[in-house]
C-alpha cells in the first residue's frame, strides 16, 4: 500500500500517523510542509504535484494537514484518514501563530463538500486542546465515520493510532472497490 501522510502545523512528516502507518503501509511518502514560509496555495500545488508523480492509495492528514489531505482527496477521489482535522484552518491557525493570508482557505472550504465521505474515516481527540469539540468535521462526515477518543488530546500520540489505524485503512479502502 502506498500512503501520502500530510503532517500538520508546526508538526514533523514522522509524526504519530506515521508511526502507526509504518505497521502496514508499504511506502509512506511524508513531505516537511513549511506552513510559515510557503503560501498555502503553494502548499497545495506541490502536494498535487507529488500525487502526480506516485500514484497513493491512500492519504491521511493530521490537523492541519487534515485540511489539505481533504482538499486533495476530494480532487483526486482518494481513500482519506483523518487525525484531529483542522477544517476550519482560517479559525484556528491564526490563534497557533499562524500570520499568514487566511483567505485562501475559505476559498478552499467548499472544495470539501465534494468529499466521496464513504472513502472517508476520521480519529479525533475527546479533549482536543487546539480544535475544541470538532464540529465541523461532525458536521461535514458524521458521527458514523468518526472514532472519538474520550481523553485524546491533539497529540496524535494521545489517539492510540496503532489501534485503530489498520481498521479505518481497511474501511475506506473496501469503500473504494
Amino acid at each position: 500500500m502506498n500512503i501520502l501522510n500530510i503532517h500538520g502545523y508546526k508538526g514533523t512528516p514522522h509524526n504519530a500517523a506515521y508511526s502507526a502507518l509504518c505497521g502496514f503501509g508499504e511506502s509512506i511518502t511524508a513531505p516537511v510542509m513549511d506552513y510559515d514560509s510557503e503560501q498555502p496555495e503553494a502548499i497545495l500545488k506541490e502536494l498535487l504535484d507529488i500525487c502526480a508523480a506516485e500514484d497513493f492509495d491512500m492519504i491521511v492528514g493530521t490537523s492541519l494537514g487534515g485540511f489539505f489531505a481533504s482538499v486533495i482527496a476530494a480532487k483526486l477521489k482518494k481513500p482519506l484518514l483523518l487525525v484531529n482535522p483542522c477544517l476550519l484552518p482560517q479559525t484556528v491557525i491564526p490563534a497557533l501563530g499562524y500570520e499568514g493570508d487566511t483567505h485562501w482557505f475559505d476559498e478552499m472550504s467548499p472544495t470539501l463538500g465534494a468529499l466521496d465521505i464513504g472513502r472517508v474515516r476520521c480519529i479525533i481527540g475527546g479533549k482536543d486542546e487546539i480544535i475544541g469539540d470538532h464540529s465541523a468535521t461532525k458536521k461535514l462526515l458524521g458521527m458514523e465515520r468518526i472514532i472519538v477518543i474520550p481523553e485524546g488530546m491533539h497529540s496524535g500520540a494521545t489517539l492510540e493510532l496503532d489501534k485503530h489505524f489498520p481498521m479505518m485503512a481497511r474501511e475506506v479502502l473496501i469503500s473504494d472497490c
